[in-house]
């Protein structure tokens, strides 16, 4: 893994953690850098980056402890997500309202422009990134 890309990533994870960037902000740097594709799995406490050369970096989020509820809530999903598309919601308040409307993990597909979102069974939703 390039040191600098490593880098960028890390300060664009920990900006997107702290409130001080957008969703918005954070696709175009991983863009920038190579990054296919994420998975972020509030459960382990991880968010895996993909590359298309097959190379992956992983690190530990540190966002507070919160369970994830128990029951899948797509309205309560899609609602976190308006907010941040308005920019209303930074990412901090989004974990936490993902994670009580029971959202385990998700994955950008930013080649494919999509996200999608996990239950803890397994249920689904997936948000087309707007034009």
């Amino acid at each position: 893994m390039n040191p600098k890309v490593e880098q960028t990533i890390t300060e664009c994870a920990e900006a997107s953690a702290s409130g001080r960037i957008h969703f918005g902000e954070v696709v175009a740097t991983l863009v920038g850098v190579g990054v296919e594709s994420y998975l972020v799995d509030y459960r382990a406490g991880r968010t895996t980056y993909y590359f298309p050369n097959g190379e992956v970096l992983t690190l530990d989020t540190h966002s507070p402890h919160e369970v994830v509820a128990d029951a899948f809530d797509a309205p309560g999903v899609k609602a976190a997500i308006r907010g941040a598309q308005q920019g209303v919601v930074m990412y901090p308040e989004f974990v936490h309202l993902t994670k009580q409307a029971g959202c385990a993990s998700y994955v950008v597909w930013i080649a494919g422009r999509h996200v999608t979102y996990f239950g803890r069974r397994g249920e689904t939703h997936v948000e087309r990134f707007p034009d």
